[in-house]
């Protein structure tokens, strides 16, 4: 049902039940769900077995007065077919077929917007996804995180929120440094396998990219932040840091604009540093009463928040351990306005979420419990050739987003985006995938991307045949549409507006691709079954209104997870 139709029913329950209550202090809390069996109807509820041992009555009976009232209401005209009561005293309803049509013409009338809700207007979410160290070229883990922020991101944005995608850069720390020592390494004429070559440096060929750019004095930009200009001096560490880590945002900037993903803000941790904002936050920890010292080293009382034991914020040498800037990053975001945090991570950062937790309810400054949400995700195995796919010569050890996507498209990189983005959110974020480069490649309903867009393409190719007026099908009449497969495509247009609801309250974006498939299996099992362009000329009309309503859902579908509608394939 559409969401008014649900809104229409509901308050026909509530118009039904109204005389019964009269003089009780009894509230009805009406909940409609659908039937699990399809057969016993369209709405299922058990508002009469929760109140009829408040109002002393049978819940059979009161059931039964509930149907009388509620088909007696001329509001239900038009909407309600039927209702049946079963077992103990559920209320079933059957819809009737122009309610059901009436997606068709909701979804003709909103166009792109059919979907959209303005649950969160008003609102401001931060969701930050990737936050990859400049260290290296993007892999696809990273992949899985950018297509699952930047989704979950359209899916708030679609509930009408004011959704802000950032990107944190984490510019400080061993990791930095150990880069810059790697790009010495290599300016001084050493690689992997010397004997003077850094046990820990990154192998990757990269590195020899960047060195040869160091001597040549190049000035290399990111997307953000000011150029590098590399001073060409081997002993220079500093410039080679600034210059390697300006280098490698840049190719991050490539990699992403390659994905289709687009950041709204960039936040570097060495700027939590340099403005003071970690110092600030340890100071506001310190006041709180939280914190102690202990053998040198300064600790939270996470236990407090119910951690499995206290943390070492600053170690004995100074320095502060790696939850301290998250937790004034999260201060941070909190003073920026943000209502509700969401962080996109591998799921190896399981470990710090009652931590920054713990530290931002130590402050005690406002941030509510549960700030920030946390959307973890488990690794990507990537399969080629039937086998597994491990070390990308171009990173060293790993196989990266770009690869990932030059080898699904086979050298076409909007097809292989298209792929990589529908793959990558096709399974719960917690879940392992194994991501099949050779299925990526087909050209059958073997690839649930390519399934997908060919009913898009399907649905062009039949319009295309169609000699009509599209702007005309506003007012057709849809009560031809009564075969099988017409009232499955119809239902499940209805459902669309739901499923982002529910994806969006869950932080599923998961939800979305699962819906086209079976959108896209309703519109194959159709085509199948029926012809479009038939003589019939009031069934004609009605199933290219059908037609252009199912391809408009397939276009907000696929759009809100970023993925292509192709008219031919």
């Amino acid at each position: 049902m559409l969401a008014q139709q649900k809104q229409d029913i509901s308050a026909l329950f509530q118009s039904a039940l109204a005389p019964l209550l009269a003089g009780t202090e009894v509230v009805a809390n009406v909940v409609l769900e659908r039937p699990r069996d399809p057969s016993h109807g369209d709405v299922a509820c058990n508002i009469a077995m929760q109140l009829a041992k408040q109002l002393k009555m049978n819940p059979r009976e009161l059931a039964t007065k509930v149907v009388d009232a509620l088909l007696a209401n001329p509001a239900a005209r038009g909407l309600v077919e039927s209702a049946d009561i079963a077992g103990p005293g559920f209320i079933n309803l059957r819809v009737s077929a122009a309610a059901k049509q009436a997606v068709v013409k909701a979804v003709l009338a909103q166009g792109a917007a059919f979907g959209s809700a303005s649950a969160g207007a008003g609102k401001k979410v931060i969701i930050e996804f990737v936050s990859a160290n400049p260290t290296g070229p993007l892999h696809v883990g990273h992949g899985r995180q950018a297509a699952l922020g930047d989704a979950l991101s359209s899916l708030f944005q679609s509930q009408g929120y004011d959704v802000t995608r950032e990107f944190y850069y984490n510019d400080a720390g061993v990791q930095i440094q150990t880069l810059a020592n790697s790009v010495q390494a290599r300016l001084r004429g050493y690689k992997p396998g010397d004997a003077a070559w850094p046990e820990s440096a990154y192998n990757g060929d990269y590195i020899a990219d960047i060195a040869e750019d160091f001597k040549l004095k190049k000035t290399v930009s990111a997307s953000d932040g000011a150029p590098a200009t590399a001073s060409g001096d081997v002993e220079d560490i500093e410039s080679i840091r600034q210059f390697a880590v300006t280098y490698l945002r840049n190719e991050q900037d490539i990699d992403l604009q390659a994905f289709g993903v687009k950041f709204d803000n960039y936040y570097l941790e060495s700027s939590l540093y340099s403005d003071g904002k970690v110092d600030a936050a340890v100071d506001m920890l310190n006041k709180s009463g939280k914190t102690y010292e202990e053998e040198g080293a300064l600790w939270l009382k996470t236990e407090d928040y119910g951690d499995d034991k206290n943390r070492v914020m600053r170690k004995k040498d100074g320095t502060y351990t790696y939850f301290v800037p998250d937790v004034a990053y999260h201060i941070v975001k909190f003073q920026r306005g943000f209502t509700q945090a969401i962080n996109v991570q591998g799921s190896d950062h399981h470990g710090t979420i009652a931590r920054v937790r713990a530290g931002l309810q130590a402050v005690n400054v406002g941030i509510p419990q549960g700030f920030p949400d946390y959307v973890l995700h488990k690794m990507v195995t990537v399969m080629k050739g039937g086998e597994e796919v491990k070390i990308s010569k171009r990173a060293g050890s790993y196989v990266t987003v770009r690869d990932l996507i030059e080898w699904s498209g086979g050298g076409d990189i909007e097809k292989g985006r298209d792929a990589v983005r529908f793959f990558l959110i096709s399974r719960k974020a917690d879940t392992e995938f194994v991501f099949d480069v050779d299925v990526a490649l087909k050209t059958s309903d073997e690839n649930p991307v390519y399934y997908v867009q060919y009913a898009h393409a399907r649905i062009c190719r039949m319009l295309e045949q169609w000699t009509g007026n599209e702007a005309e099908l506003a007012n057709v009449d849809l009560s031809p549409l009564t075969a099988p497969t017409e009232a499955a495509l119809l239902a499940t247009l209805a459902a669309y507006p739901e499923t982002l609801a529910r994806a969006q309250a869950e932080l599923g974006p998961h939800q979305i691709a699962f819906y086209l498939r079976d959108l896209a299996a309703n519109l194959h099992s159709f085509y199948f079954a029926e012809r479009v362009l038939v003589e019939d000329e009031a069934l004609k009309a009605a199933r290219i209104a059908l037609m252009v309503a199912t391809r408009q859902v397939l276009r907000n579908g696929l759009a809100l997870i970023g993925v292509s509608a192709p008219n031919k394939m």
